[in-house]
């Protein structure tokens, strides 16, 4: 069985090697710059774990915008490659869900890369719809 809680934050070093395998062209020490600077934030990590091992993670971000209203925004999930395909993505989503639920939120949305297929066949699958584009512009 997988247990499903919140890392906290003085534990964050342990989502670091998670967000490597998210983008490896982000130096290490960049990333846990932004961590530290994310959890000041209200930035918040779920962890799945089996038994003491971490074996996913996916931040959520709590945000309240004019035309959803207060909803939760999963973020940078990923699942180590053994246990994958495993139903592990579809209860931490509805871990999730529940927590939003009971904040009070009406509901989830999230960005997930345009070549990241994979992903976006398992958000569907989650019941997500795309309804726009995510545009970035680097200073």
């Amino acid at each position: 069985m997988y247990d499903i809680k919140f890392i906290e934050e003085q534990n964050q070093n342990e989502i670091v090697p998670f967000l490597e395998k998210l983008d490896a062209s982000i130096p290490v020490e960049v990333l846990k710059e932004r961590l530290e600077n994310m959890f000041q934030n209200a930035y918040k990590c779920i962890g799945v774990y089996h038994g003491p091992k971490l074996i996913g993670i996916s931040g959520l971000w709590v945000l309240t915008k004019y035309y959803i209203g207060k909803h939760i925004e999963p973020d940078n999930v990923y699942i180590i490659s053994e246990y994958q395909g495993k139903g592990i993505g579809k209860q931490l989503m509805e871990w999730i869900f529940n927590y939003g639920k009971s904040i009070g939120c009406n509901g989830s949305e999230l960005n997930c890369y345009t070549k990241n297929e994979s992903g976006q066949r398992f958000w569907e699958s989650q019941g997500y719809v795309m309804v726009g584009y995510h545009y970035q512009k680097r200073f």
